[in-house]
């Protein structure tokens, strides 16, 4: 293990500001989710399911735009998106609060379709401005800036809802939308490399990098995130009947914790595991997790499940940006979005759908492990399928070739 690989990467010109920008970024979009849950159930008083509805229109928004967006910085570079994203976002969210709610459901669909790209173009980036060779370590640093991130984000969210308003709340995330659109406006960090932009950019047809590999890493992508959100509800779910619910943020708290030290763990060792590895080692260890008796034994519970969560986001992040061409990174990374959020929007109704169902609360983290299990199993599916369909068509060819 070597933490030099750390130094070197934190090295590169421009990497730092990225990084910051990054972490400054990801905090509005990450309180979006609980600010526009406690709008709806209690400022508007329509209740949770009603709050659940904008909040999946909002990841539908997110799943559909964010390759769209992704293509659209391919062909035009960073700027105009960002420039077209935060204007959108500062609209949504300083007309949101004043809106009914059946037009708050179709603004928070356009404004998921319009999402700021802080993920895809931190990442896209990273592939442009760190050597291939020290990708891992960068998207082990980036993984770790999220936890960061999402550890600050929601909580800032829920407080200022109740002990301010829900309505200013929103207008706060307006403001800084549009601090971090500016940010990374003026940072115009790059989209590809020197060597990639006097090789050209153009696009390649999507059949060519749409790989069976790639599909496989996507899904893997979207069964990790369905153990994470479901994770969250199941943490909640097992702690509220024994009166412990209050020591649930301690648990996350801790939960993110284990992830930075996986992350760190997977940036500076020399053969990290492989990412089928670390969503198997993810699923399987929050299985039994269950189990735990007390909040202090859960969160410790959590442990080998928490470091490997951010190793597999990295992973998969470093293994889309090896499989992607430079002319359609952005779209590729965009899809990487897409399936992080399609997972998310899966786990946490899966584990609640379960907990309501079942004797014993425990059973959310069993469905959050063998959710994840499935989806990626999933992939591997598809490109065994698909592996043996371009066998067929490769034989018939040489057949009629002869």
């Amino acid at each position: 293990m070597s933490f030099a690989r750390y130094r070197e990467v934190l090295s590169l010109p421009g990497l730092r500001p990225l990084l910051l920008v990054a972490i400054l970024a990801r905090l509005p979009v990450s309180a979006i989710g609980v600010t526009l849950t406690m709008h709806v159930a209690l400022t508007l008083d329509r209740g949770y399911g009603a709050a659940g509805a904008v909040a999946a229109a909002s990841t539908v928004g997110a799943a559909l735009g964010n390759p769209l967006v992704g293509r659209l910085t391919d062909r035009y570079g960073a700027r105009p998106m960002l420039a077209l994203t935060t204007a959108a976002q500062v609209v949504v969210w300083l007309v949101g609060p004043w809106l009914p709610y059946e037009a708050l459901l179709v603004l928070a669909f356009l404004g998921g379709l319009l999402t700021l790209p802080v993920f895809g173009v931190v990442r896209q980036s990273l592939a442009a401005m760190v050597p291939e060779e020290q990708r891992r370590t960068a998207y082990s640093l980036d993984s770790m800036s999220v936890e960061l991130s999402f550890a600050v984000g929601p909580a800032v969210g829920v407080l200022a809802s109740t002990e301010v308003s829900s309505r200013l709340t929103m207008v706060g995330i307006a403001a800084a939308m549009l601090v971090s659109g500016l940010l990374l406006y003026l940072l115009d960090p790059p989209i590809r490399n020197a060597a990639e932009l006097a090789a050209g950019a153009e696009p390649l047809p999507r059949r060519t990098w749409i790989t069976p590999r790639l599909v496989v890493v996507l899904c893997v992508s979207a069964g990790a995130t369905v153990v994470l959100s479901g994770t969250d509800v199941a943490i909640v779910a097992l702690l509220q009947p024994r009166g412990e619910v209050g020591w649930a943020g301690v648990v996350i708290a801790l939960w993110c914790l284990w992830s930075l030290l996986g992350g760190f763990v997977h940036g500076a060792v020399p053969r990290p595991l492989p990412l089928a590895v670390l969503l198997g080692v993810l699923c399987v260890a929050t299985i039994p997790v269950g189990l735990a008796d007390h909040w202090g034994v859960l969160a410790l519970a959590l442990l080998p499940a928490g470091l490997a969560c951010a190793p597999t986001l990295a992973a998969g992040s470093d293994q889309i940006s090896r499989l992607a061409p430079a002319s359609a990174r952005g779209e590729a990374m965009g899809l990487h979005g897409s399936a992080l959020t399609i997972g998310s929007a899966i786990g946490a109704p899966l584990v609640g759908f379960v907990v309501d169902r079942t004797p014993h609360p425990a059973w959310g983290f069993v469905a959050a492990g063998a959710g994840g299990l499935l989806i990626g199993a999933v992939g591997l599916l598809l490109r065994l399928v698909w592996r043996g369909r371009t066998e067929t068509v490769s034989t018939e060819d040489t057949r009629v070739n002869a």
